[in-house]
């Protein structure tokens, strides 16, 4: 029999976006007692995900409800992932310049930031969003939508690549791999995931079999490689 989703509901997923938002403040409250700039770091962080959350959700579909009758709704609603990293990683350096902070801070965000998308996905399937594409018929693998259509398990996937991840920088942050390097391989490795991913999931295609969340994916691959040169580099020096 194929998997069900969790129940739907926008309460269970404005909860657990809390309990993410919520949970990665504590973890960081922790280094707030060294440098009290990390405060001002974190707020930017967390206000560039969320602005660039929703600019790009426009710029990947919400564009498309234009006139109709729910763009509104979508436009309130729509948000995704890829706009909230690139967002993310533009109010950490932007702030930084601020505040005149030059220490790397990306390997807290990292172990962080997966697990934080991972509540996020949980909140996906709660919420019936983010499907994957509908499939002839039912296997072992699919998940039914609201309607019993038997569906590619896009949410599922997900949330096994960040849990994944965030295991990953675990073990990478007690044994010291590539330090200051982390949320950059993040961004790098869930850039190729998505590109790749985005094919199964069901979303606007507006080049052939593209969708404006590829090329998202493709800025967020872009930005990880360009922050792993810079980075590297500045070891070297």
């Amino acid at each position: 029999m194929p998997h069900q989703l969790l129940p739907t509901g926008s309460a269970i997923y404005l909860l657990l976006m809390l309990v993410a938002l919520v949970g990665t403040t504590i973890w960081w409250s922790r280094r707030f007692r060294s440098d009290s700039r990390l405060i001002q770091i974190f707020a930017g962080a967390v206000i560039g995900a969320f602005v660039g959350a929703k600019l790009a959700y426009v710029l990947a579909e919400g564009w498309l409800h234009w006139g109709r009758d729910d763009f509104w709704f979508q436009l309130a609603n729509g948000k995704t992932i890829l706009g909230a990293l690139l967002g993310g990683y533009a109010g950490v350096e932007g702030v930084k310049k601020l505040v005149g902070y030059d220490r790397p801070t990306g390997d807290g965000f990292a172990a962080v930031a997966p697990l934080g998308i991972a509540l996020g996905r949980l909140g996906c399937l709660a919420h019936g969003c983010c499907l994957g594409m509908a499939c002839d018929s039912a296997h072992w693998f699919t998940v039914n939508d609201v309607s019993g259509v038997p569906r590619w398990p896009a949410p599922w996937i997900e949330l096994a690549f960040n849990l994944e991840a965030f295991l990953v920088f675990f073990w990478f942050r007690r044994r010291g791999i590539l330090v200051g390097q982390h949320f950059h391989l993040y961004l790098i490795a869930y850039g190729l995931f998505r590109f790749g991913h985005e094919f199964a999931r069901d979303t606007p295609r507006l080049w052939g079999a593209l969708t404006g969340y590829q090329v998202l994916a493709l800025a967020v691959l872009a930005l990880g490689v360009w922050g792993y040169r810079k980075r590297a580099a500045a070891l070297e020096e």
